[in-house]
């Protein structure tokens, strides 16, 4: 895989992965039993803790980086058309 397709596959999989811990530990206003802040609705998170959701995001996207790699060098499977 070239430098260009790890780029690619890693933002994609950060996305990925990004999305699917971000709900997870999430605790809403009303939920914790604390005071509402004003100007926001009760179900807003109380603390959504973004930065440990993006390092883990990061994390488990270089790991799928690295399978993917070794999965299509492996030629299990094959991204190229026959006859090249």
């Amino acid at each position: 895989m070239t430098w260009l397709g790890g780029i690619l596959v890693f933002v994609i999989s950060w996305w990925l992965f990004f999305f699917m811990v971000l709900p997870i530990g999430v605790q809403s206003q009303a939920e914790a039993g604390d005071d509402i802040v004003p100007g926001t609705v009760e179900s807003a998170p109380k603390k959504p803790y973004l930065l440990r959701k993006a390092i883990a995001a990061a994390v488990l996207a270089t790991f799928a980086v690295i399978f993917f790699d070794w999965f299509v060098d492996s030629q299990i499977i094959t991204l190229r058309p026959s006859g090249f």
